[in-house]
């Protein structure tokens, strides 16, 4: 019979021998591609991406979204999918944000307390990783509504509240929301993960990230959505894209050459935008807080061909949310502001119904040419301004 404190020592040497070999076994994420806090997450199908995009290969093609020319072999990878809204957030603490350059058209926000938000839509493009990911508003809801029959929305949560800012029940009520709604609360490992390389310096809730490749093929693979629906319905059937035009020529390139402003007047420091105009590339560079704005996956500054400001109607929710929930007249019309080829438009901005999407007309009524290539959306109140 074994003495009780030999046996004591054995069940001691064998927890540890255990608990070493199950670390050893499960920090590797090539076993079993678990989340592994000291070694950065490779999701799986996402490694080859760039191999995929020869950069001698001719881009003839367009894509829908933005006018962007790329090429036959992204063509052909967005013609299987439909668009895919995703929620990231832009607190100082989720800076630098990865992905966000691959994106086709952003939109930004406050989300709360003067912190604003990111609606990024993607399509003609995949980006390798994708974060940190965030909960739902509302308005972006709204805004996403107009990218067809229907789009992908990728967040964490959302608000809740019974009321006018309840996007959660917003999305449960739309007849495709909770078909096409990809919250990570509902969506499994590996389509969603935590990279806690960023800890320990950072809350926990800024470390949730994706990709676009997981996201698509988890709509296909678990949902039926690919470019067509499960009654083989194309999103795009009644998806009408935007004009575009082509970079104008050097000499006719203005000479705009910062946009800055604000949110909230109390967030300026860290939340205020300039965008810094660069005639010979012709396009504009985010710089956030006074800071160059860098895509984590690229390690560059992060650049678009147009910056829209619309001006519409901020108001509280006032549901009772602790951290107080806001609402933005998305849906009607209004005055903004358009900035391509280094010069500044007067527009205004027009988005008819819910499904509908946003349009932007010049003074004349025409509907404004945008630069193909990324378009920054910025929703500002009312009364904001914008110095240029």
């Amino acid at each position: 019979m074994i003495d009780k404190k030999v046996g004591s020592i054995i069940v001691f040497v064998i927890f540890i021998l255990f608990t070493v070999g199950s670390y050893a076994y499960f920090s590797n994420p090539k076993q079993i591609g678990i989340i592994s806090p000291l070694t950065k997450y490779q999701p799986p199908g996402t490694n080859d991406l760039t191999a995929t995009n020869n950069p001698d290969e001719p881009k003839t093609e367009v894509c829908p979204i933005n006018g962007e020319y790329l090429t036959e072999t992204q063509k052909s990878k967005w013609e299987k999918r439909r668009p895919l809204g995703v929620m990231i957030e832009n607190h100082k603490e989720a800076r630098p944000q990865s992905g966000l350059s691959s994106a086709d058209v952003i939109y930004e926000a406050v989300a709360e307390g003067g912190i604003t938000r990111f609606l990024a839509v993607f399509y003609c493009q995949d980006a390798q990783f994708i974060g940190p990911v965030r909960s739902a508003r509302i308005y972006f809801v709204r805004l996403l509504q107009g990218y067809g029959n229907y789009p992908l929305y990728a967040h964490v949560g959302g608000a809740n509240t019974p009321g006018q800012a309840d996007a959660l029940g917003e999305i449960r009520d739309l007849e495709w929301g909770s078909y096409n709604d990809l919250n990570q609360f509902s969506v499994p490992f590996p389509y969603f993960w935590r990279d806690y390389e960023r800890l320990p310096n950072r809350a926990t809730e800024h470390t949730v990230y994706s990709s676009t490749v997981k996201l698509w093929q988890y709509a296909a693979s678990q949902r039926g959505l690919t470019n067509v629906d499960k009654d083989k319905q194309s999103w795009d059937e009644n998806f009408v894209s935007w004009k575009f035009q082509d970079d104008a020529s050097k000499s006719k390139r203005g000479t705009t050459s910062k946009i800055s402003f604000k949110f909230w007047d109390s967030f300026k420091s860290d939340y205020s935008v300039d965008w810094v105009y660069n005639q010979e590339n012709n396009v504009y560079k985010r710089v956030n807080g006074g800071v160059e704005y860098i895509d984590k996956n690229n390690g560059k500054q992060l650049t678009v061909k147009n910056v829209i400001i619309v001006f519409t109607k901020e108001s509280p929710a006032n549901d009772g949310y602790e951290g107080g929930h806001i609402l933005y007249k998305i849906v009607g019309s209004g005055d903004g502001l358009l900035f391509q080829n280094g010069q500044a438009i007067k527009i205004s901005w027009q988005k008819k119904d819910e499904e509908s999407s946003i349009k932007f007309y010049d003074e004349n009524g025409k509907e404004a040419e945008l630069v193909r290539g990324l378009d920054w959306i910025e929703i500002l109140s009312v009364g904001n301004e914008a110095t240029y």
